[in-house]
């Protein structure tokens, strides 16, 4: 260890940094800029941008050494890894190198700080203003019986078939879609205090009834739809309304890939509430990095500082639009205004609690009868709620 070279900013020398991350522009601009500081200084310097991150995370990390030594995470892949201890402390790695980084950004559970926060996201509502117009309607939807209202004019007026958009994929996609009609219903997942479910509810119901009538409208593969293919929807002008993520803003409001009518007609607003002035059915998110357990101690002090290192204004300066950066420097545009939105409109966060993860499985995996019009609301919640118990048992959550 005494022998090894440092390079200004970028840790040890020499030393392999593999980054594993979803595939959105912030994140390409964050781990982009950390190769650029500290590649030369590295022996090897690797990065996969996959959509496939969240499946493949845990299985990379548990061999050691690890495939990867950073993962870039939001909140609900954090516990996914630290559930099987595949993440490390971070506390003197910031001491070290983290003279830049505010204490809010610095995601610390028990004492201990887990992840690096730079951007926060959320889902919310796109419109296209000009096919509203057409249609009689001057103002966003705020509501979901607006959307729906709204989409059922456009379909009959005779624009669109299937104006709505959303990320409906099954699986991860499709619970997060009931997660955020749930908690605009004010659904609790779990029994107060408890790893019990809860969801099967008066509030699961009625988050159900209103996704799947939302749904009606969407488009008929939307069961096979996450977020390339909605933005891709979006841009090609065949969508009026869309719930999606605030990370597609700017990629969807650039010149590049659509036209000029869909950019300068598309707003970006707050995702809609039950109630007029009621919480916005999101979830909130942050993304940040973390560094593998299973990696050498010095790959890790390299990744950690290569990373530190891209959390500038210059970069924030450079990427300002791709997202809502937590970071100095930071100018909200026209791109970050439904985030900001939905934020200010009181959506919760995404819950940070360890069986989370199984209760979104249960759900990605059991909705899709009822979408399809196969069983009912009680039996699909009911169908959650039993696969999630076994699953709950089987981690040692439930007895």
């Amino acid at each position: 260890m005494g022998s090894t070279a440092f390079a200004a900013g970028c840790g040890p020398e020499g030393q392999s940094i593999r980054i594993l991350a979803s595939d959105f522009p912030a994140i390409h601009a964050v781990a982009g800029t950390a190769e650029e500081n500290c590649g030369s200084a590295a022996s090897e310097f690797s990065r996969n941008h996959t959509t496939e991150a969240r499946q493949i995370m845990n299985a990379a990390l548990t061999p050691n050494p690890a495939e990867y030594t950073s993962v870039i995470v939001a909140n609900a892949t954090l516990t996914q890894l630290m559930n099987d201890g595949l993440v490390r402390p971070l506390n003197d790695l910031v001491e070290k190198y983290g003279q830049n980084i505010p204490d809010n950004l610095k995601v610390t559970i028990d004492g201990n700080v887990m992840a690096i926060a730079f951007m926060a996201n959320s889902q919310h509502l796109f419109s296209r203003k000009d096919i509203l117009a057409q249609v009689g309607i001057d103002t966003v939807p705020s509501t979901y019986d607006e959307v729906i209202a709204a989409a059922k004019a456009i379909r009959e007026a005779g624009i669109m078939e299937h104006p709505i958009v959303m990320n409906m994929k099954t699986g991860w996609n499709v619970g997060e879609s009931f997660n955020m009609v749930f908690m605009a219903h004010g659904g609790q997942f779990f029994k107060p205090g408890t790893a019990e479910p809860s969801v099967n509810s008066p509030e699961g119901i009625a988050a159900l009834n209103t996704l799947k009538a939302m749904a009606e409208y969407a488009h008929p593969d939307h069961l096979t739809q996450a977020s390339n293919e909605t933005q891709g929807l979006w841009e090609a002008d065949k969508a009026a309304l869309g719930i999606m993520w605030g990370s597609r803003g700017a990629p969807i409001l650039d010149d590049e890939g659509s036209t000029e009518a869909v950019t300068s007609n598309t707003v970006l607003s707050a995702a809609p509430s039950v109630e007029p002035g009621g919480r916005p059915g999101a979830t909130l998110w942050w993304d940040g990095f973390t560094i593998s357990s299973n990696v050498s101690d010095e790959e890790a002090e390299a990744s950690f500082a290569a990373l530190a290192s891209a959390l500038t204004p210059e970069m924030v300066a450079a990427n300002n639009d791709d997202a809502v950066w937590l970071l100095e420097g930071f100018k909200p545009g026209a791109a970050a205004a439904g985030v900001a939105q939905t934020a200010s409109g009181g959506a919760a966060p995404y819950p940070m609690i360890p069986q989370i993860g199984l209760m979104h499985g249960a759900l990605g995996n059991e909705l899709t009868d009822f979408l399809k019009g196969n069983e009912s609301a009680e039996q699909a919640l009911a169908d959650v709620e039993a696969a999630y118990v076994t699953a709950a048992k089987e981690a040692g959550f439930l007895q």
